[in-house]
């Protein structure tokens, strides 16, 4: 091994160690727990030599003597010792078993939690299948490090210890025979365990690139079935899942050439003892409880090694899916609630000014924005695709960070609000709506239990929603499947706007809102903007402008700039590019 991979390796070696303890830092609640599973596998370990032992001495005292009395007392002895062993092996699964369940509850919880937490941004450049497997598989992998892991390899440790110890007491010449292939066990274990580490790490990528293709494209399988995309999708598909698949064979290659490798020693250090006993058997005056003895201990020594190996291999797999999830936890990529501000109530004064933002760095979508919208009125957003008006939309909830200027809300810069009150006090509606597969009263609700069915209703009739809900089965307990599958764009539409009146916000941002429903559909989408809008400050960003003639101000944006902006009169008497797009889409 190279200077450069001894590095390598330490560093290696370095961060499982590093990530061992982090893993410990959550067994903290359960020490209790886990130090009784300490206490029960060790006990089990040394309760192992039990059984050879009695069969040793039934052998040697009581079968050749045809003791019949003490034979019985050395049988239920064994029944005792195996019933003992049964307990502790019960307890030890069960214990181990639990305290692994409940860390693995405590971690996804705050791996999840985090997620929650995450900027937009990271979301723009993570893959869903990414974060779905270090939520799921990859934190499901430590249960196996409690139950198959620390606690089972120190117990498989003492139990050698103990073996080892009582084979040189009683013989020492037939305990070095049977340890003369224990070295070549401890070397092919090397080249096993070296061998699935790597094959692991392929395994786990493999794995979060196959959720990662298959989450993303069952998403997006109308425009795979629109554009006729079927087969190439599926040969792209089938070279992912070969690639998982060549990496759980190379792991099942090395387990096909490991455990054969453990039976042959075995058998072999049994067929050494065997020959040797029958050599010297005149010079030794073997017992054949003796010879028993050791036949059977020689199994249960090569087995806890096979164990451990095949155990520290999980260790590893389970350091590996952890340092994978906490790289996720230690991601930096939060959202910065320092804010405190909680004031009584939000009146919806909101000012910009010289606002600049760049989603990558350097590359500005919004260069010295300034303008201001009074309390309780309707300002239009308008201009060309890429223009930024959905980038100012999505800066004041703080979904992004600005890179410079300001953005007041009544007077306060927006990052001096609690960023819960804050969010709670803004309502948006967007183009694309998104609906869970649950029924149409919780879309609408969010399960927010302060909101009573009968004010659903009541704001359903109010904006013209109540009437195609009634006409659904099950009316407003209707399952609308995922993603509002069953329903219209204009059916989903007016559930996302009933959604934001019913939790009744200061400030309402409709983001394109109207840009892909039928005319006859529109007409009830306008009535519900102007029930949504009246007496709140309200944000429409439109291509269409037949959706904010009741406008009290428009802003036109062109390549991340103002270029105009008043009321609709005012633009329309000047000959500029709100003009150029009002005759354009009108005469």
């Amino acid at each position: 091994m190279s200077k450069e991979e001894k590095k390598i390796e330490e560093k290696k070696k370095k961060l499982d160690l590093a990530v061992v303890r982090r893993i410990f830092q959550y067994v903290k609640p359960y020490k209790t727990k886990f130090l009784f599973a300490v206490v029960i596998t060790l006990s089990l370990s040394a309760l192992a030599i039990a059984r050879p032992l009695i069969i040793k001495l039934t052998i040697d005292k009581y079968i050749i003597a045809k003791d019949a009395d003490m034979l019985l007392v050395m049988v239920i002895a064994l029944l005792g010792a195996l019933t003992i062993e049964a307990l502790f092996q019960f307890l030890n699964i069960y214990i181990t078993s639990t305290i692994g369940q409940n860390i693995i509850k405590d971690l996804r919880r705050q791996v999840y939690n985090h997620i929650l937490n995450f900027r937009s941004k990271y979301f723009d450049t993570t893959p869903i299948g990414m974060l779905v497997t270090r939520a799921i598989s990859d934190v499901e992998a430590l249960a196996d490090v409690f139950s198959q892991g620390f606690i089972v390899i120190a117990g498989d440790v003492l139990m050698l210890v103990v073996f080892v110890v009582t084979m040189l007491c009683i013989n020492w010449q037939f305990a070095l025979i049977v340890l003369t292939t224990v070295p070549l066990l401890l070397i092919a274990t090397k080249f096993f365990q070296r061998g699935v580490k790597l094959t692991f790490g392929e395994v786990r990528n493999a794995v979060a690139s196959l959720n990662t293709f298959v989450q993303e494209h069952i998403q997006g399988m109308k425009i795979v079935q629109v554009f006729n995309r079927e087969e190439k999708e599926f040969e792209k598909f089938q070279d992912i899942n070969n690639k998982h698949r060549d990496a759980n064979i190379r792991s099942i290659w090395y387990y096909s050439i490991f455990f054969p490798i453990v039976e042959i020693l075995s058998s072999l250090a049994i067929a050494l003892l065997i020959w040797y006993a029958g050599a010297r058997a005149m010079d030794l005056q073997i017992s054949p409880g003796e010879l028993t003895f050791f036949i059977m201990l020689t199994n249960m020594l090569f087995r806890p090694i096979r164990m451990m190996a095949d155990r520290l291999n999980t260790l590893q797999m389970g350091v590996v899916a952890a340092d994978r999830v906490f790289k996720v936890l230690d991601t930096q990529e939060t959202i910065e609630n320092s804010g405190t501000y909680i004031p009584t109530q939000i009146k919806g004064d909101i000012e910009f000014k010289n606002l600049s933002f760049a989603y990558i760095e350097d590359e500005y979508v919004l260069k010295n924005i300034s303008f201001s919208i009074k309390a309780g009125q309707t300002v239009a957003l308008v201009g060309a695709t890429g223009s930024g008006k959905s980038s100012i939309t999505n800066l004041i909830p703080r979904f992004y960070e600005f890179n410079s200027g300001e953005i007041n809300l009544d007077g306060k810069d927006v990052r001096e609000y609690e960023l819960n009150y804050l969010r709670s006090n803004i309502g948006i509606v967007l183009q694309d709506v998104f609906l869970y597969s649950d029924s149409i009263l919780n879309n609408i609700t969010l399960n927010n239990s302060s909101i009573s069915k009968e004010e659903v209703v009541a704001a359903a009739k109010s904006i013209g929603a109540h009437e195609f809900i009634m006409n659904m089965p099950g009316n407003y307990d209707y399952n609308v499947k995922e993603r509002g599958a069953t329903l219209s764009v204009g059916q989903r539409q007016l559930l996302a706007f009933l959604r934001a009146y019913v939790h009744k916000p200061a400030i309402l941002i409709l983001d394109e809102a109207t840009s892909s429903i039928d005319t006859a559909t529109e007409a009830l989408i306008q009535k519900a903007t102007e029930v949504l809008t009246q007496g709140r400050t309200s944000i429409v960003v439109a291509h269409r402008l037949a959706t904010i003639q009741k406008a009290d101000k428009v802003i036109v944006l062109e390549k991340g700039e103002i270029i105009e902006q008043g009321s609709i009169d005012e633009l329309l008497n000047k000959d500029g590019q709100f003009k150029k797009l009002y005759d354009l889409q009108f005469v």
